[in-house]
């Protein structure tokens, strides 16, 4: 039974920094099986289901190391983002071409 401890992506509906929680949720070892009447994929590992949230990363990795799962941790990658107004469209010293 091992863990995955990440901080998942903002959604495009979220803008703020306000919910930078952590992740745990485990990995399953069995790979997901085909009903064969209705097509749905489904598991009998029902450790996929649990997902445990946290304010900290090392409020995660404290709860791994105390209940012995093995944990992955997973650094989170910071967004570039190119910050600019809808104004600086328009300026005379514009760089970019003018497509319009």
């Amino acid at each position: 039974m091992t863990a995955r401890i990440y901080r998942p992506a903002k959604t495009a509906m979220q803008s703020g920094h306000s919910k930078d929680r952590w992740l745990l949720e485990f990995v399953s070892d069995q790979p997901r099986e085909i009903d064969p009447l209705m097509g749905w994929t489904g598991s009998s590992d029902t450790l996929q289901q649990v997902k445990l949230w946290f304010d900290t990363r090392d409020g995660a990795i404290a709860y791994a190391a105390r209940h012995g799962i093995a944990a992955q941790v997973e650094e989170p990658q910071d967004a570039k983002r190119r910050l600019m107004s809808y104004s600086d469209n328009f300026k005379f010293n514009r760089i970019g071409s003018w497509t319009h």
